[in-house]
């Protein structure tokens, strides 16, 4: 096996041999005697890794009094005597109804003041004690029990902390909020200069008179409401360390992790409510759910989104291997339209996350439930039950799986950083904004689709979180509407200029400090100096509102008044209006590197010109002729290299690679033909060997 994701120095073993492959199991929803039965099909499709126990709280601990472990006893002696290795979660994911009702106090309050009746999941306040207190004694009864059960390779905590709670602004969370903004300022006069209180006389005097955020008669204070994000993120991943802490205390040699939602998002953040940044040092490996969101339109939005959204998780990781601990053999049942995956497309999926550095596949969830919220959710034994397509690709996935156990612990090869901070995209959310439409995790997606012809690193922009990653390694750094920057911020992205690399700044970059204050003199105000320009005003458009550039592209969303020094070129500018002749995309010569400007939001298919530009001064090559819905991914290792190519059109494509497919189990050498929405991993018999695609029939 090998080692895990290095937590406070601690180097643990990996769960499994290989790739691990499995997912949720739910046993204590059927009877006993089909558990034997759904060990020896987990057999059958080579699923080596499980997830017991998520929701079972109420089954575990019916009363405030009785316990019943000899179920899970059973459970975990059962997979273990099938070669299952065991993910174990601590069960506090939601309390049991007994807790609720005999503490209405621990459920979660909104902004309006409405306190959550119990009938869902998470049920409870990240800042209630009363929640902590219990919680953490079920951790210590689960530890202790089963901390030497053979079958337990991972620590699972809680699960998708904050997917329905993250912010409650019960009378407990405001006491922790201002704890924590204490902790913070240290004194009100810190608090009062970082929040801008004497705009719309907002002064405090007194700690009690602070208070959340919640329903007021207009736009609240932009800093208030940072901060309140920043807290809300905060009291969830103290929960985490809170049950860490016990499980760490009693099982040392165990891994602990639990599951974020990386580019999920949610109703109310297009990033959610989590700065996994921050959260990701504390893990000891790091895993994530993806599902494919919103309908199949043919655009590749799904896909280039899965792509991103792993990209990021190796970046907060590390570059580490991470473990994708849910996605969806079919069918999700909480969209509007829950669409099947076509033939072939689980199998996509499942390789784009290993491309990416997933060392780890799992689903939600094993057997399809009969009853229940999720009962309609897919899952690897479906309702239909073995005698049906899904399970028979279920089998094939496990077997080429286990054809890649030599790809674990290798390393994604990714010659581009593009950057993301959670908090810029929280503070973009806010009201009072140029324009709603310029989000930054949408711009980075742009990034990151115009340059996925070379694999991309998605990192944090924070230079407080550089530990993930020294951008001097990069040929390219992508800076996308990081809104929010500091000096240090600024003077790292420099730093990465002068060593060499092709710097792109976007536009609404560097505008604020991390206290969300404006930076004055003229934007884009931390690199003004960088890229030699300045605006002075912006003139944001609308969302159907194009303008012409001189270079051919199509301008969108956004467009400003830019002027430029003497040693700056000017690549494109306005044909037409009040800007005309005006500067839109900019380059400035720094230390060995350069410094650009990209002053709109170009089309995607002038996106995907200016990063072959870029990429060009860079010395990368953009995989010419390459269709932008054929992934191309390599991972290397100490024993080789494999190149992940993944067709996502409805065409054929012929790809040039040498070594053995590791999918169909053929050996290549030259053209390699993959059929619409087929896939080829590529065990390489030389490390050097370029890819190159064209349509089968060119």
């Amino acid at each position: 096996m090998h080692t895990a994701s290095d937590s406070g120095g601690r180097h643990l073993r990996w769960p499994t041999r290989g790739i691990s492959f499995g997912g949720d199991y739910n046993p204590e929803q059927w009877p006993e005697e089909v558990w034997q039965r759904d060990v020896e099909l987990m057999r059958e499709a080579c699923v080596d890794f499980a997830t017991v126990g998520v929701f079972s709280w109420a089954r575990l601990q019916p009363t405030p009094d009785t316990w019943d472990f000899g179920w899970l006893d059973r459970v975990l002696d059962l997979l273990h005597d099938g070669g299952v290795r065991v993910d174990l979660a601590t069960a506090t994911a939601s309390p049991p109804p007994w807790l609720t009702t005999a503490h209405p106090e621990v459920r979660p309050v909104d902004e309006r003041g409405y306190r959550y009746e119990i009938g869902s999941r998470q049920t409870w306040s990240p800042s209630s004690p009363i929640y902590r207190d219990r919680s953490l004694v079920l951790v210590e009864k689960m530890a202790t029990r089963y901390g030497g059960h053979p079958a337990l390779a991972l620590w699972h905590v809680s699960n998708e902390l904050g997917c329905h709670n993250s912010r409650c602004y019960s009378p407990d969370s405001a006491r922790a909020f201002r704890r924590w903004l204490q902790r913070r300022y240290g004194d009100l006069t810190e608090l009062n200069r970082a929040w801008g209180t004497t705009f719309w006389s907002q002064h405090y005097s007194d700690w009690n008179e602070v208070v959340p955020p919640a329903a007021s008669t207009t736009f609240g204070n932009p800093t208030h409401l940072l901060d309140w994000r920043r807290f809300c993120s905060d009291a969830l991943l103290d929960q985490y360390l809170a049950e860490r802490e016990v499980l760490r205390r009693i099982t040392p040699d165990i891994p602990v992790t639990t599951n974020f939602m990386v580019g999920m998002g949610s109703p109310q953040s297009l990033a959610g409510d989590m700065n996994y940044a921050q959260w990701a040092p504390e893990q000891d490996l790091v895993s994530t759910d993806h599902y494919l969101v919103g309908p199949a339109t043919g655009d590749g939005a799904t896909h280039h989104r899965l792509s991103f959204s792993a990209d990021l998780t190796r970046g907060i990781a590390g570059s580490r291997p991470w473990l994708l601990m849910e996605h969806s053999t079919s069918a999700v049942n909480w969209q509007p339209v829950n669409r099947a995956k076509t033939p072939g497309e689980m199998l996509r999926n499942s390789l784009a996350h290993v491309a990416r550095g997933a060392d780890g596949i799992a689903f939600f969830q094993f057997r399809a439930s009969d009853a229940g919220a999720e009962k309609f959710h897919s899952a690897l034994v479906p309702h239909a039950g073995t005698d049906s397509a899904r399970w028979r690709e279920v089998v094939q996935l496990g077997a080429v799986l286990r054809r890649l156990e030599p790809v674990a612990g290798s390393r994604v090869e990714a010659p581009v950083g593009v950057l993301f901070d959670w908090e810029s995209q929280w503070a973009c959310e806010q009201d009072g904004h140029p324009s709603r439409l310029m989000q930054p995790m949408a711009i980075a997606e742009r990034a990151h689709h115009a340059f996925s012809g070379v694999t991309c690193d998605v990192i944090p922009a924070d230079a407080d979180l550089s530990r993930y990653a020294d951008l001097s390694r990069y040929a390219v750094v992508v800076v996308p509407a990081v809104y929010l920057c500091s000096d240090e911020d600024a003077a790292r992205i420099e730093a990465a200029a002068r060593a060499g690399a092709q710097v792109l700044v976007t536009a609404f970059s560097g505008i604020a400090d991390r206290d969300d204050h404006i930076r004055l003199g003229g934007y884009p105000g931390a690199f003004r100096d960088l890229l030699g320009v300045r605006t002075e005003e912006f003139f944001p458009l609308g969302a159907d509102e194009t303008v012409a550039l001189d270079d051919g592209t199509a301008a969108r969303i956004w467009t400003e008044y830019l002027t430029v020094s003497e040693d700056v070129e000017v690549l494109a500018r306005h044909t037409e209006g009040h800007l005309q002749g005006v500067p839109a995309l900019t380059r400035r010569p720094v230390g060995d590197g350069a410094a650009w400007y990209l002053a709109t939001v170009p089309d995607t298919q002038s996106w995907t010109r200016i990063a072959e530009a870029i990429c060009a001064a860079a010395g990368l090559d953009l995989h010419a002729g390459q269709h932008a819905d054929v992934e191309i991914v390599r991972r290397r290792g100490e024993n080789g290299s494999w190149l992940f190519v993944l067709n996502h059109t409805t065409e054929k494509v012929t790809v040039e690679v040498s070594g053995t497919d590791l999918v169909t189990e053929r050996v290549v050498d030259g053209p390699l033909t993959l059929e619409p929405g087929s896939c080829a991993v590529i065990r390489e018999d030389s490390a050097d060997t370029g890819a190159r695609t064209r349509k089968a029939d060119a």
